[in-house]
């Protein structure tokens, strides 16, 4: 059975010792400390009481050590501390009193996959404030979650048909300069290396 290395950090000991209490003889763990950790390799467990600058400034020091796996493990977390929790690096979220050995093994192996968990409760609101996001803020723009226009995807869904630039124009009643544009902002915003490379990524991503 190959084990998945595993380090706990909190903002006190008595969190830490929780935790690792609970996760020790779990033969699908491996226990690790900082010096022993592999941060391409290692799952961090990021144990607080709250979502406070305590936490904020420990997941700040696991992402300049090069830790991209992070499991928080908070007594409490309300939606706007979800999101800065999201935003600070972490890929699952857990409240303290709702866990046990097997809900962390579970959060664990989902972060070591590259797969997000958060409590249905917070999930649900998450994703309303994202669809009221999306409808009432980004749409009426011409705007998409994906960062992608609406007016770029048409263009990229013409070239992946293999139409021209000068055939997308007419097609779309636009320029051609004005495809041009559009094509060179996806390219740029995205890192990508020409059209083919960006329709690769649109196809890849979902985008069209």
């Amino acid at each position: 059975m190959t084990r998945t290395a595993v380090f706990v950090c909190a903002t006190d000991p008595i969190l830490r010792g929780g935790i690792v209490m609970t996760l020790r003889g779990r033969p699908e763990l491996q226990l690790v400390d900082d010096a022993q950790a592999d941060p391409a390799r290692t799952v961090v467990l990021a144990v607080g009481d709250r979502f406070d600058e305590r936490v904020t400034t420990l997941l700040r020091r696991m992402r300049g050590r090069g830790y991209r796996r992070i499991v928080l493990v908070a007594g409490d977390i309300d939606d706007n501390e979800v999101l800065a929790a999201v935003q600070s690096g972490v890929c699952a979220v857990a409240r303290r009193g709702e866990i046990d050995a097997d809900t962390l093994v579970r959060l664990v192996n989902a972060a070591k996959a590259g797969e997000g968990s958060m409590p249905p409760d917070l999930l649900g609101r998450l994703l309303d404030r994202v669809g009221r996001l999306q409808s009432k803020v980004l749409e009426p723009r011409g705007l998409r979650l994906s960062g992608i226009s609406a007016r770029e995807t048409d263009v990229l869904r013409l070239i992946a048909q293999g139409l021209s630039t000068r055939e997308i124009a007419k097609k779309l009643c636009y320029s051609e300069r004005t495809v041009k544009s559009l094509l060179h902002d996806v390219t740029v915003r995205f890192e990508l290396r020409n059209r083919s490379h960006a329709v690769a990524f649109a196809v890849r991503e979902g985008l069209i």
